[in-house]
């Protein structure tokens, strides 16, 4: 498994990351096999959000961890907040709370990683900064980011925020590419040339955020993999895999992968067969003829 380093923060990660939202569905056992799945194929990042299974994933997880063969030390953790029941709460006493229950599920001291999940329209900039200063100067986060937020909202934030964001997790997978659309697509009439993320992939790369992809073998007909919607983006992939010697959920990921960004896809499935078969993405570098025809298959044109 090839690593990055996460941000400006000097911490090298997996560039594959476990996505746990969907641990509440196992029991301990269970979990302990993906667990143990993920960590033999390379990843040592395991990412989730105190809304998951509203918390049951994150209780599950801690269980999971204490009969594992590794260790809370050999791993890194992140967690989001700031989704409440019918609306969004970036005050400073939500976010101080929500890490503190964070922290009680997963029975850890600190979290590697700590996100704001979805932008706040009421944010206060000025409480983001207390909570993550309180947080920070307690020893329970060491780094901080956000997730979907656009390059305004995280220049907002910056402005009284002192430390770094070093994460934006954002949705992008081959099958919901605006963000790449809108740079393939400048100056055309074309729908795809709309931004509707402002920048958001170039603004990253500039200022050393790594983008964190989710759901990254989904679209809007579902997961794409063997999905008849998408004949023609199928095709390509079982071609590929043949030509790649891998498989087509690799592909998938690798085809993120490749991505001069250095993106940490976070996966989301719970089966450990998929798990191993996504994980080996890390070990394929697709060229760029390749990139741009699955790209194209995917129902992504060119101008």
């Amino acid at each position: 498994m090839k690593t990055i380093q996460l941000g400006k923060t000097g911490v090298n990660v997996s560039e594959v990351a476990l996505g746990c939202m969907r641990m509440n569905d196992l029991n301990t056992q269970q979990a302990v096999g993906v667990l143990e799945t993920a960590y033999q194929a390379g990843i040592n990042f395991y990412d989730h959000a105190d809304i998951y299974g509203k918390g049951a994933s994150e209780e599950i997880f801690a269980r999971a961890l204490k009969t594992a063969s590794f260790s809370r030390e050999d791993i890194v953790l992140q967690s989001k907040a700031g989704i409440r029941s019918g609306y969004y709460d970036f005050s400073r006493q939500h976010l101080t709370d929500s890490v503190d229950g964070i922290l009680k599920r997963l029975d850890t001291d600190y979290l590697d990683t700590f996100l704001l999940h979805r932008p706040d329209a009421l944010v206060e900039p000025e409480e983001v900064a207390q909570a993550f200063d309180d947080l920070h100067k307690a020893g329970k986060v060491k780094h901080f980011g956000v997730s979907n937020h656009s390059p305004y909202q995280i220049e907002l934030l910056k402005k009284h925020v002192r430390q770094s964001i070093s994460v934006n997790q954002l949705q992008l997978s081959v099958t919901h590419t605006g963000m790449i659309d809108a740079g393939v697509q400048v100056n055309t009439k074309e729908a795809q040339s709309v931004d509707h993320d402002r920048g958001i992939l170039d603004y990253c790369r500039l200022h050393d955020i790594t983008i964190q992809p989710w759901s990254p073998v989904q679209g809007p007909k579902g997961i794409f993999l063997d999905n008849p919607a998408y004949p023609e983006l199928n095709t390509e992939l079982k071609r590929l895999a043949a030509k790649y010697d891998t498989n087509p959920e690799a592909l998938a990921i690798a085809w993120l992968l490749r991505h001069p960004a250095q993106m940490q896809v976070v996966l989301g499935t719970m089966n450990p067969e998929r798990l191993e078969n996504y994980a080996s993405a890390s070990d394929i570098t697709i060229s760029r003829e390749d990139w741009y025809s699955i790209y194209r298959q995917a129902g992504n044109p060119l101008p």
